[in-house]
């Protein structure tokens, strides 16, 4: 059974609850720390990420295979699910920005926006995909470039064993299209919508319904007075587990890639000891962050960083072939629209390698830092419209996203195309980045500049996520203690070491990533229906 809205609710559209924000909570102190967290979803998460951290570390080989196998059942058994859901999370997306719906204004008609544009934009890609824009900006264009060129292949069951997303390619101008089509994919329109989704119901359901500030309060339209027991527990549990792994596998990603352009740099070791020692020394500047609150902390490194980031792209398109990126962008985006229905469609396909080994574990990771994401948008996003909201926060990333794939990524095809340059392609994937930028002048300061921009993507990534993992875990509050926030990104950054240390490093992470995916892009789709009843029932 589901419960509908209330029959009843105040003028402004606010849903009619018994319910208080931090009813449930328990509050206290150890020591000088204090406490406010919510009962019981603080303690399951907590004592569940704590056995974890055990049993990695206490059977590894165990550990291993188990992450293994969960990794490859869920990529080949799900991939079909995955890439229906994450259609059905873009179309909703276009429907609601055309809709009169697009006109409600999240927090109340009178409400007004928090934060300029500039740092509402700096601070949503920050926190959306500045690690792995940096991580597979260069290298994936590449893959899919050389596996497009390559043709396909088949074993003797007649299935595909080539990489190449859909037949391959013809041609080296058309493997090029094609290449830059999928990469492009993989980081525009499906993934932001995947952020829209739960960020729009996160801010429509908390600032116009008068509910609290947690992945639960999405699901009224279809629990009602349910989701403040076990059924809203499990939700905001779900959305712990995927928040931290998913962000686990991001820290990891940007260790790997810090390691790697310092070892150019500075000739550091490329080894676990090294990306250990960097996660701690990026966590530890994470948890000053963290103490300095979403004003002075993740605001300020957002802008800070997107400056750095927006030089380096301005760099790469001054020191490149410039003509020719220029104009290759435009034709990028047009093969991205052209190979969009066949790169979506999630049956009937025998491009089996890319279809489950990087479309299902890119949905897989963006559904598990969607809650983080989510919440993080809804929580800077009061005052916009729907529309202004899924405009900003599905198309003009998107576009961005395009831009930084079609020059770092064009530009590192052009120097294999063009110049016979292969350093890039033939290096170590978190090298691939500062290969390419090593064929450009002044190679040492821009590849310091990626090091930084990967510290402090990091750094925003864990210190948002802390926070909202906090919000989560403390009921809806948004005011509690500091040591809570503290207490989960430690746990993030031990997380990252457990796995890179003892259970088979990122392919582990990996796995992690895409088995909370999984359950969680069941709530995502029940989400969809939660967020037209709330709209329908808005005052307009």
């Amino acid at each position: 059974m589901t419960a509908e809205l209330p029959s009843e609710t105040a003028p402004s559209g606010q849903i009619k609850t018994d319910y208080t924000i931090g009813r449930d909570n328990i509050e206290g102190a150890i020591g000088p720390f204090g406490f406010d967290v919510h009962n019981p979803v603080f303690l399951i998460s907590a004592l569940a990420v704590i056995a974890f951290v055990v049993f990695t570390l206490a059977l590894p080989e165990q550990a291993s295979s188990l992450f293994s196998l969960l990794f490859s059942e869920v990529t080949k058994g799900f991939d079909w699910f995955f890439i229906g859901a994450a259609d059905v999370f873009v179309l909703l997306c276009l429907v609601l920005i055309v809709s009169p719906y697009g006109k409600i204004r999240l927090g109340g008609q009178d409400a007004t926006p928090d934060f300029s544009y500039v740092s509402w934009f700096s601070m949503l890609f920050a926190a959306g995909m500045g690690i792995g824009l940096m991580f597979y900006g260069v290298s994936e264009p590449l893959s899919h470039f050389s596996s497009s060129l390559g043709g396909t292949a088949a074993g003797a069951d007649g299935l595909r064993t080539d990489w190449a997303p859909l037949g391959a390619a013809p041609n080296q101008a058309e493997a090029v299209r094609l290449g830059m089509a999928a990469s492009i994919f993989h980081w525009a329109l499906h993934p932001w919508a995947i952020y829209a989704i739960l960020a729009l119901s996160l801010a429509l359901f908390s600032y116009n319904k008068g509910l609290p500030l947690t992945i639960r309060s999405a699901f009224y339209p279809i629990f009602g007075e349910r989701i403040w027991g076990w059924p809203g527990h499990i939700i905001d549990i779900l959305a712990v587990f995927a928040t931290l792994f998913g962000l686990a596998t991001s820290l990891g990603l940007g260790a790997a890639q810090a390691n790697a352009g310092l070892n150019k740099i500075f000739g550091i070791p490329i080894d676990t000891t090294s990306q250990i020692v960097l996660i701690v020394i990026i966590t530890s500047i994470a948890l000053f962050s963290v103490i300095r609150g979403l004003e002075a902390g993740v605001k300020l490194l957002s802008e800070i960083n997107m400056g750095l980031a927006f030089l380096l792209l301005v760099f790469v398109l001054a020191a490149g072939p410039t003509l020719l990126l220029v104009t290759d962008a435009g034709d990028f985006l047009l093969a991205y629209l052209e190979y969009l229905p066949a790169l979506s469609n999630p049956v009937g396909r025998d491009d089996v390698n890319f279809m489950q080994g990087w479309t299902s574990f890119y949905w897989a990771w963006w559904i598990s830092w969607s809650p983080f994401v989510g919440m993080f948008i809804a929580r800077v996003s009061r005052g916009r419209t729907v529309r202004e909201f899924l405009v900003s926060v599905l198309l003009i990333p998107s576009l961005v996203c395009v831009i930084w794939m079609s020059i770092f990524g064009g530009a590192a095809i052009s120097q294999v195309v063009r110049d016979g340059y292969t350093a890039a392609t033939e290096a170590a994937l978190p090298l691939q980045l500062f290969a390419m930028l090593n064929a450009l002048p002044m190679s040492q300061i821009t590849s310091l500049v990626g090091i930084v921009l990967v510290i402090v993507f990091f750094v925003t990534s864990s210190d948002s996520g802390s926070l909202v993992i906090d919000t989560i875990t403390s009921g809806g509050k948004v005011d509690a203690p500091v040591a809570q926030r503290v207490f989960w990104c430690l746990f993030e950054g031990v997380i990252a070491i457990v796995l890179l240390l003892s259970a088979g490093g990122l392919k582990s992470l990996q796995s992690m990533v895409i088995s909370t995916g999984l359950p969680f892009t069941v709530v995502l789709l029940v989400m969809c229906v939660a967020i037209w009843r709330g709209l329908a029932s808005e005052p307009r």
